[in-house]
């Protein structure tokens, strides 16, 4: 039924679109009147158009057509403090220069994020979404849970959340819903009880599109909070269409990391969500030696991933350097930091879809 399915919410976007014009309005300026911007329509050609609706077919990702593929893009930084690094200029780069195929729109919930006005933040996600959508790029939209780390602590919100989003959403198909972003301090059966209450809530609006879920450890499968990543394959979410999501940081995570996510990665399916060069903190030297070895895993695992972050902060995992988002130059190598120099090199080199 999911290419069925699939299918079916194609056919409708592409007639909603069809039916309204798209609405010239920046990411950057989808503040609370979001709700008013029309449906966008899919690119032909686009990486979202061509692969359709995403499903999990064993322990791999595959396209509308059943194709295992992988994923890469990048992640918004906190869209309450780096919402002007999201315009126009820089997702078109994003899609055409940097030929990504996926955003992470990660909305913080506490930290000054969606607890503090769920009206707004929901409706910048809302418009995040339709200009991802309007560059055929997949829209991941990540619930950025991290303190505190038991997402049960959220899971109100959650559910009030992803209900609109994906009532809202359910006809695209290039819609990805990420349920908490790291837990951490917090046991794996408290992580699964989140999800397997808050998955009910999103498939009650939307049947079909693929749901993924960070694991306990700072999204480590528990590695980071010394806990056996065989935990979580002993004691899988009871859901379809679901993956679960690993994160790393090449300069604090070395060959035990690496070795973790390659057995994983073979027995549940997995997605990067979050990655950088750099250590845990997002900032400090770049290991890309290190990240290269991730990098030849995940391409030849099929394992999809997008990398930490699309910004100007000062840190070293933030891609341009410090000032560029008051502007409107985001194409080339020019802008960018040395991770951004490199994490666009990889990125362009896409999937064979």
């Amino acid at each position: 039924m999911a290419w069925h399915n699939g299918r079916l919410k194609a056919a409708v976007a592409l007639v909603a679109a069809l039916l309204v014009p798209v609405t010239a309005v920046s990411a950057a300026e989808a503040e609370p009147q979001a709700q008013n911007v029309a449906a966008a329509a899919l690119p032909p050609g686009s990486p979202a158009a061509v692969n359709g609706q995403l499903k999990v077919c064993g322990v791999r990702l595959c396209n509308q057509s059943g194709k295992q593929i992988q994923l890469r893009g990048m992640s918004t930084h906190g869209i309450q403090w780096y919402s002007q690094c999201i315009k126009t200029a820089s997702l078109d780069a994003l899609a055409n220069d940097w030929k990504a195929d996926v955003l992470r729109i990660a909305m913080y919930v506490q930290e000054g994020g969606y607890e503090t006005n769920p009206r707004k933040f929901t409706d910048m996600v809302h418009g995040y979404i339709e200009e991802a959508t309007k560059r055929g790029l997949y829209a991941l939209v990540d619930f950025h849970q991290l303190s505190p780390g038991d997402p049960n602590y959220n899971l109100s919100r959650a559910k009030t959340f992803f209900k609109e989003i994906a009532a809202r959403h359910k006809d695209k198909t290039n819609i990805i819903y990420d349920m908490a972003n790291e837990p951490n301090g917090v046991s794996w059966p408290k992580v699964k009880s989140y999800a397997e209450a808050l998955i009910p809530t999103i498939r009650a609006e939307d049947s079909d599109s693929l749901v993924l879920v960070g694991t306990h450890g700072w999204s480590t499968f528990g590695l980071s909070d010394g806990k056996d990543p065989q935990e979580v394959i002993k004691n899988p979410i009871k859901a379809t269409n679901l993956m679960y999501t690993f994160h790393f940081y090449a300069n604090s995570h070395k060959q035990e990391y690496i070795n973790t996510l390659s057995k994983v990665a073979d027995q549940v399916p997995v997605f990067v969500t979050e990655f950088g060069t750099q250590t845990a903190s997002g900032d400090g030297g770049n290991d890309f030696a290190t990240s290269q070895k991730y990098i030849d895993l995940m391409k030849a695992k099929k394992i999809s991933w997008t990398n930490w972050n699309f910004s100007d902060d000062k840190r070293s995992g933030a891609v341009f350097k410090g000032g560029t988002c008051a502007g409107n130059s985001f194409t080339g190598t020019g802008p960018l930091k040395p991770a951004g120099v490199w994490v666009r090199d990889r990125i362009r080199t896409a999937d064979d879809f």
